[in-house]
């Protein structure tokens, strides 16, 4: 006998995502992903100025601002050929990187880390024995039997004066709860770190952004940030080093606590290393330019077709052909009027048709799905790192041998990259790019300073606009992956608009064909312990770090309580 699960709405994301899946003996059968909301951004900038686009997609979620804006200058500067001064692009990846590790950082910890880690479990724990297991694994300066028992006796005044505040609806004590008390003492101390770094992280983004969240520095052809060493108000080596200085506190949060964090509970949960898989074909965009035309990266892009690493096909530039001649969007199973086919983004249409129901064999998602060459895909750090092992790349090969073998030496097992195609393999491998980010802005910073010391202070070339029609893309491997903006410019105003961002990537429905998104395969084999606490399919989609506000394309104004609802 089946179960119908609705979990409704997902929380501890950005945006509003429904989850049903269907149990038969004990596992996920049947999966459905749903996106229950319309944002119509793409829709507001039509006819505006190109330039001012990215001021108002940044505007899309309130945590990817600096990604959307990233794409969308891009975009505009693809579609006129444009190059960009060197130390714009530097600190734009500068800017990209820190956005990053702040990202990942979150995700992990204050997303994630809370579906593997039984808080009240932690008041079991010996201080001492804690520490002692975490000096095993790292020379992190906290993790001492002071701060450890300082830790302990916060979460014991929580638990007593029955205000668990943060930690108040995790499903403690679940049967698939297996770390053992000290291991979630030393997590419960991590997590309270992390606030205080990735502040940190976000406050690099704000001091070359301008502010954050919604940076202000950006510009079609560079940045705006002047460059003067003799003045102040602008950027100069004294703002340079404050961030030098922010990016070193990261750097060693992400190697000392983050890295060992994330192997210690793999080696915990060694049965998550294979629930999870869910859509095998992998796709990453090339990251981190190293020139001012977008030819040359520091991070490889490209796709990887069923687990094979040996199918790897590069996207090597911005405006590759390969890339932009096989995206496109089916809306059969999405609430948007029909096409005859799924179209190509420079073609998209964004027209709301709600049907006022929710029908599993029919529509049910404000996302569309994405198809890349007719095949769904998966993207993300997964995506990333497995395109990047595939390529060749040394930092990225570096740290994933690392993760496979510190994660691999806990779990008395050796790992193979093949483990990284799973539930708890995406956390892995968002923590090895987390590492690979944090040496790219050593190096991003590296490079500006050195650059400015030769006495190249330029940050902006001025666009210039042609009469008739001109198209661009402009992509960006964002946290949550690949993300793509398109733009189709007439007589120097915005045409059409279209924003393929990670979540639609990962979060759409079927296609017209019955073929499902990454979400709703990467459920099907999940177990699931208790229908009333569907905790272990909340693993498999926090997993992936999801982000509705981007991916959908009005909110229902009544508003919804939690719920979650066994049939």
């Amino acid at each position: 006998m089946s179960q119908r699960i609705t979990i409704d709405p997902v929380t501890r994301i950005e945006g509003h995502l429904r989850i049903d899946v269907e149990v038969e003996g004990g596992k996920v059968a049947k999966a459905w992903s749903t996106g229950t909301m319309w944002r119509g951004i793409e829709e507001i900038v039509k006819g505006r100025d190109p330039r001012e686009a990215w001021v108002f997609v940044q505007r899309i979620c309130g945590v990817c601002t600096t990604v959307h804006a990233m794409a969308s200058v891009r975009s505009v500067e693809n579609a006129l050929n444009l190059e960009i001064p060197i130390n714009a692009q530097y600190i734009r990846n500068l800017i990209v990187s820190a956005h990053s590790l702040h990202d990942h950082i979150v995700h992990f910890y204050h997303l994630s880390a809370l579906d593997w880690v039984d808080v009240v479990s932690a008041l079991k724990a010996d201080p001492a024995k804690a520490a002692q297991i975490g000096q095993s694994i790292s020379d992190w300066h906290l993790n001492s039997v002071q701060e450890l028992t300082a830790v302990k006796a916060k979460l014991e005044s929580f638990v007593k004066a029955g205000q668990l505040g943060i930690f108040t609806n995790g499903y403690w004590g679940h049967p698939a709860m297996k770390l053992p008390p000290e291991i979630n003492l030393l997590a419960v101390a991590h997590y309270l770190q992390a606030l205080d770094v990735q502040r940190k992280a976000n406050q690099i983004v704000a001091i070359l952004g301008g502010k954050t969240p919604n940076i202000q520095n950006l510009a079609v052809g560079g940045v705006a940030n002047a460059i003067n060493l003799d003045n102040p108000a602008t950027l100069n080596m004294e703002k340079l080093y404050q961030v030098k200085d922010l990016l070193d506190e990261v750097t060693t949060f992400v190697q000392q606590v983050y890295f060992p964090d994330v192997c210690a509970v793999a080696a915990h949960y060694p049965d998550w290393l294979g629930y999870g898989k869910g859509v095998n074909n992998y796709l990453a965009a090339p990251e981190i330019p190293l020139d001012g035309k977008g030819t040359k990266f520091a991070l490889p892009g490209g796709t990887l077709m069923a687990s094979d690493l040996k199918s790897l096909k590069p996207i090597t530039k911005f405006g590759d052909d390969y890339f932009k001649k096989n995206v496109v969007e089916d809306t059969a199973r999405a609430y948007y009027a029909n096409s005859a086919n799924a179209l190509h983004p420079w073609k998209g249409e964004t027209k709301p048709a709600f049907n006022g129901k929710w029908d599993p064999e029919g529509k049910y998602s404000w996302v569309k799905a994405p198809r890349f060459d007719g095949k769904p895909m998966q993207v993300g750090p997964t995506a990333a790192v497995l395109v990047a092992v595939a390529s060749g790349n040394e930092p990225m090969t570096r740290w994933a041998v690392k993760c496979l073998e510190v994660a691999g030496k806990l779990a008395g097992a050796k790992l193979t990259p093949a483990v990284l195609e799973s539930t708890l393999g995406r956390h892995a491998a968002r923590c090895i790019r987390a590492a690979v980010m944090a040496e790219q802005a050593q190096a991003q910073w590296k490079l500006l300073v050195e650059n400015i010391g030769k006495g190249d202070t330029a940050t902006y070339n001025e666009p210039h606009f042609p009469k008739g029609t001109i198209e661009g893309v402009g992509f960006h491997e964002a946290p949550r992956g690949l993300l793509s903006h398109w733009c189709v410019i007439t007589d120097g105003k915005i045409a059409n608009y279209q924003a393929v961002v990670p979540s639609t990537w990962n979060a759409g429905p079927r296609d017209e064909k019955g073929v499902m998104g990454p979400y709703e395969a990467s459920l099907v084999g999940n177990p699931i312990a208790d229908p009333k606490k569907p905790l272990e399919a909340l693993r498999t989609i926090h997993s992936f770090d999801p982000c509705l506000a981007c991916a959908i394309h009005t909110v229902d104004e009544d508003g919804n309580e939690v719920t979650v609802k066994v049939l």
